[in-house]
C-alpha cells in the first residue's frame, strides 16, 4: 500500500525558488510576486489516483494524474508551457519526470513525519520546498 499523501499542507519554507523560476524562463515582475506566496496543497489521494490542487493569492493550479500512466500537462498559470508528464513511485516517493522544452524538469514528493517535501527540478537548479499539515 502506497503512502497517503491527502490532506491540507501549508508552505514553510521555499529554498532557491528564485533560481528555479528563471530556468523556467519566468519573468522578473512574476518572480517577484511568486518569491511573496506562501501556497496551500490540497491532495487527495485514491490510491495510485491524485488530485493536487495548489492555491495561493495570486494563481491556482491543479493537477491530476494517476501513478504510471503518461499525461498531458499543461502548466498554464505557472510558466505557461505544455509538456509530457510521468509520475511513478521510487519507494514511498512520487518522482515526476516532465519532458518538453525544458531540460531536466519535473519533483518529487515524500512525507517525513507531518511534513510534506516537495523538489523542483529544472536544467541545472532546484528548488526545495516543505510544507506543514495545516
Amino acid at each position: 500500500m502506497p503512502v497517503d499523501f491527502s490532506g491540507t499542507w501549508n508552505l514553510v519554507s521555499n529554498d532557491n525558488f528564485e533560481g528555479y523560476m528563471v530556468a523556467l524562463g519566468i519573468d522578473f515582475a512574476t518572480r517577484k510576486v511568486a518569491k511573496m506566496l506562501k501556497p496551500q496543497k490540497v491532495i487527495k489521494q485514491d490510491g495510485d489516483s491524485f488530485y493536487i490542487h495548489t492555491t495561493s493569492t495570486f494563481r491556482d493550479y491543479l493537477l491530476e494524474f494517476k501513478v504510471g500512466e503518461e499525461f498531458d500537462e499543461d502548466t498554464k498559470g505557472l510558466d505557461n508551457r505544455k509538456c509530457k508528464s510521468l509520475v511513478t513511485w521510487e519507494n514511498d516517493k512520487l518522482v515526476c519526470v516532465q519532458t518538453g522544452e525544458k531540460k531536466n524538469r519535473g519533483w518529487t514528493h515524500w512525507l517525513e513525519g507531518d511534513d510534506l517535501h516537495l523538489e523542483l527540478r529544472c536544467e541545472n537548479q532546484v528548488c526545495r520546498q516543505v510544507f506543514k499539515r495545516a
